[in-house]
């Protein structure tokens, strides 16, 4: 169950620090880098979410499968 608090705390400073960043640059009228930090702050968190669903899935394959 830490892991899980853990990864939340992880996902919402990673939102927290993107948002942060991309006021900024949009403040600097710098709108195309700051869209870029949104989509690659957003991919960031996507492959995270894919890693935690890929462990949640080889755990639900070993007890069913019983292995």
């Amino acid at each position: 169950m830490n892991i899980e608090v853990n990864a939340i705390f992880q996902i919402a400073g990673i939102g927290i620090i993107i948002a942060m960043i991309h006021t900024v640059l949009k403040q600097m009228g710098k709108e195309d880098f700051a869209h870029w930090v949104t989509i690659v702050g957003f991919i960031v968190v996507l492959f995270m979410v894919i890693r935690m669903l890929d462990g949640l899935l080889q755990e639900i394959k070993t007890i069913f499968l019983f292995q």
